[in-house]
């Protein structure tokens, strides 16, 4: 049996399907992160062949780097995707995910930009910037 999610954004104008595997989630400490949503992002991501979305013209794409752009619902604002330029997966915010997701959690990255006012002591791995082969299908 093939693996599915779904998930929406707060509003409920966007709404996706993943018909397939996804990472496990990793939660970035990057201030990029930490501006958009507040705290850091826990996402995971899938091949973006087996993404389908419902609403995507109510997507705006924000171009956050040299590299990489976010996606998120233009009518309430929730962070929903994030893409590495080149590459065929899409990160996908947990949170964004229906119940029960079935995800398991990995570990941190860019330990070294996490928020004063937070502590990381979940015991999951820890790394001060990215990890090596993650930059090129994940976020």
């Amino acid at each position: 049996m093939q693996e599915r999610h779904t998930g929406a954004c707060l509003c409920g104008v966007v709404s996706f399907r993943v018909d397939g595997p996804m990472r496990e989630v990793v939660f970035c400490h990057c201030g990029q992160c930490r501006r958009q949503s507040g705290l850091y992002y826990a996402s995971t991501n899938a091949a973006e062949a087996d993404l389908t979305v419902e609403g995507a013209q109510d997507i705006t794409w924000y171009r956050s780097s040299e590299t990489a752009h976010r996606g998120f619902c233009r009518h309430c604002g929730s962070a929903l995707f994030w893409k590495y330029d080149g590459s065929d997966h899409i990160s996908i915010q947990a949170g964004s995910l229906d119940q029960p997701s079935r995800l398991t959690p990995g570990y941190h990255i860019f330990c070294a930009d996490k928020g004063d006012f937070y502590g990381i002591d979940d015991g999951l791995p820890q790394y001060a910037k990215g990890k090596a082969g993650l930059a090129t299908n994940s976020s």
